[in-house]
C-alpha cells in the first residue's frame, strides 16, 4: 500500500494544475453545416457521381477517349460550382425560378417562352438573368462542345463536356427551379443541401447506375425545358413532405453533429434523412439516374453534330500546360476570393 501513496499524490496534483486549464479551454467548434461543407456531396460528389456514370453510356467510338480521360470529366465537374462562388455572372447558369413567372391560372411553363430572343421580347434580358438561365446555357454550352469536337480541341472538348455535365445535373434538382431554393420562404431553411447534398451523402452507394445508353436529342433547348419541368413538379413534394416529418419528429432527433475536418458541425440526423428519403419514394435517385443518362445524351447529341469525328486519333493528348493554369487560377479563386451569389446554408 505504502507504494501507491505516491501514484496518488502525483495524480492528484496533475489533476489539480490542470482542472483550471481544462475548465477554460476552448471547446471544440461547432457551427451549422454550410454549403462548403456540403460540397463533398450533389453537391461535389453527386455531381462528379453524375458525370463518371455517364461516361459509360456512350457507343464505342466515344468511350475510349472519354475513358481515357475519366478522372478528367470526372473531377472537374464541379468547376461551375467553384465559379459560382468566385465569378460574377456564373450563379444564374444554375438555375431558373420558373415560379416567379406564374400568374392566376397560368401554368409558368406556358406563360415563358422557351425560346431565349422570344422571352427577352416579353420579360427582358435583366429579369431572365435575375431569375435564372439554366435551361438556355445548357444549349449554349451543348453549341461550345459541338465546336470543340469538330476542331478537335481536346481542351475544350474537356472543358465543356465537364462543365455542362454540371448544368444539366443541376437541371435536374427540383430545389434549383423555385424561388424557395433553400425553403427560407416556408421556415425550411437548409432543405437544399439535405435535398441535393446530405441524402445523397448516405444513400449513394445504394442507388442504381445502370441507365441505359446515350440516344441522340433532336431538340437540346426543349429537352433542357423538360428536365426543367420534370424537376419543378416535384417541388411541392420536397416540402410538404419535409415539413410534415418535421412536425411528426422529434425535434431532439432532426439533427445531429458530425466532425468535418478539425470543427464539429450540426447536420440532419441520418435517421431523419432515411425517413424522409423513404417518404419521397426514390425521388433523389430518380433524379440522379436521369440526370446521368441526360448528360451522356447530350455529349453524344454535340459529337453527332459535329459529324462524328474520329476520337481515337486524339489519344494520349493530355490537358494542355494553359488549361491547367486556367485550373489552378480558378482554384485559388474558389479558395480565396470572396464569395458572391447566392449560399444555400
Amino acid at each position: 500500500m505504502a507504494n501507491l501513496f505516491p501514484f496518488l499524490r502525483i495524480n492528484l496534483l496533475t489533476v489539480f494544475f490542470l482542472l483550471p486549464a481544462l475548465l477554460l479551454a476552448k471547446p471544440l467548434p461547432v457551427k451549422p453545416l454550410s454549403s462548403e461543407a456540403q460540397k463533398a456531396v450533389w453537391g461535389f460528389f453527386g455531381h462528379k457521381r453524375i458525370n463518371r456514370v455517364a461516361v459509360f453510356t456512350l457507343p464505342p467510338e466515344m468511350l475510349g477517349f472519354f475513358k481515357e480521360h475519366i478522372e478528367y470529366i470526372t473531377e472537374h465537374s464541379v468547376d461551375p460550382d467553384k465559379r459560382r462562388y468566385a465569378v460574377e455572372g456564373e450563379e444564374q447558369r444554375h438555375y431558373i425560378d420558373i415560379d416567379h413567372y406564374e400568374t392566376e391560372g397560368e401554368d409558368p411553363f406556358v406563360h415563358v417562352p422557351r425560346r431565349w430572343d422570344e422571352a427577352v421580347a416579353k420579360f427582358t434580358e435583366d429579369t431572365l438573368q435575375s431569375y435564372g438561365i439554366v435551361p438556355w446555357h445548357i444549349g449554349i454550352m451543348k453549341l461550345r462542345l459541338q465546336k470543340a469536337f469538330e476542331s478537335k480541341n481536346v481542351d475544350l472538348i474537356l472543358k465543356y463536356a465537364s462543365e455542362i455535365g454540371h448544368y444539366i445535373g443541376d437541371a435536374h434538382v427540383p430545389l434549383h427551379t423555385t424561388e424557395n431554393y433553400n425553403g427560407q420562404l416556408t421556415g425550411q431553411k437548409g432543405i437544399h443541401g439535405l435535398w441535393e447534398s446530405r441524402i445523397v451523402e448516405i444513400d449513394a452507394e445504394e442507388y442504381d447506375y445502370f441507365v441505359g445508353k446515350s440516344v441522340y436529342v433532336a431538340s437540346v433547348l426543349d429537352f433542357a425545358w423538360e428536365a426543367v419541368e420534370e424537376s419543378h413538379r416535384a417541388v411541392d413534394s420536397v416540402l410538404t413532405i419535409e415539413k410534415a416529418l418535421t412536425a411528426e419528429f422529434p425535434s431532439d432527433k432532426k439533427y445531429t453533429y458530425e466532425q468535418r475536418g478539425s470543427v464539429l458541425v450540426q447536420t440532419y440526423s441520418r435517421e431523419f434523412c432515411e425517413e424522409y428519403s423513404k417518404r419521397l419514394n426514390g425521388m433523389i435517385e430518380r433524379r440522379m439516374r436521369q440526370a446521368i443518362i441526360a448528360v451522356g445524351s447530350i455529349w453524344y447529341t454535340a459529337w453527332v453534330d459535329a459529324g462524328q469525328p474520329d476520337l481515337s486519333t486524339l489519344t494520349n493528348t493530355p490537358p494542355s500546360a494553359e488549361l491547367l493554369k486556367e485550373l489552378e487560377e480558378l482554384e485559388q479563386l474558389y479558395q480565396h476570393a470572396e464569395h458572391k451569389g447566392t449560399i444555400c446554408d
